[in-house]
């Protein structure tokens, strides 16, 4: 009797495979706050300039130099290899970088819901802690109470003492 093997399943990860070579490995932290920074980069005003002067030279050389020099003639098809690569590269790492941004806002909404409901809690307790104390304060006798009383028994013994 033969027996077949389980068919994976997809809730449980895959064995790990051994390959001849070594799968590289890198720090996604590391990589992700490079992402950060590059995008960071990417969008700025220096960026801008920086493009359109590296544009602006790219385009005078090759219209403007001595025909032998040119490296990219008229349609410019090198220069738009070179603005796809570097556009091709910009994208996922400018998505990298807003994964990161949500994550982190994620994480901070979350901690802002944690303390607004620790608010919530301690202005509730501290609300019936109050109407406690109001409770208590309500039965204690005050000075004009203690006062009022007094001179009500004064009067009651006055009105005694002129009845006799």
């Amino acid at each position: 009797m033969t027996t077949r093997p389980m068919p994976a399943r997809l809730d449980q990860p895959r064995e790990i495979r051994r390959t001849l070579l070594p799968r590289p490995r890198y720090d996604p932290e590391f990589f992700g706050r490079l992402a950060e920074r590059i995008a960071r980069f990417l969008g700025t005003a220096r960026f801008i300039v920086y493009m359109t002067v590296f544009i602006a030279v790219w385009l005078s050389w090759n219209v403007f130099a001595p025909p032998f020099l040119r490296f990219d003639p008229y349609p410019f098809i090198f220069l738009t290899l070179m603005l796809s690569l570097q556009a091709s590269y910009a994208a996922p790492l400018i998505l990298l970088a807003q994964n990161r941004q949500d994550d982190r806002d994620r994480v901070q909404y979350e901690q802002d819901r944690a303390r607004n409901d620790r608010s919530i809690a301690d202005t509730e307790y501290l609300t019936r802690e109050i109407a406690g104390l109001r409770v208590a304060l309500s039965e204690v006798a005050t000075r004009d109470f203690l006062r009022s009383e007094l001179q009500q028994i004064i009067r009651e013994l006055d009105a005694k003492e002129h009845v006799r």
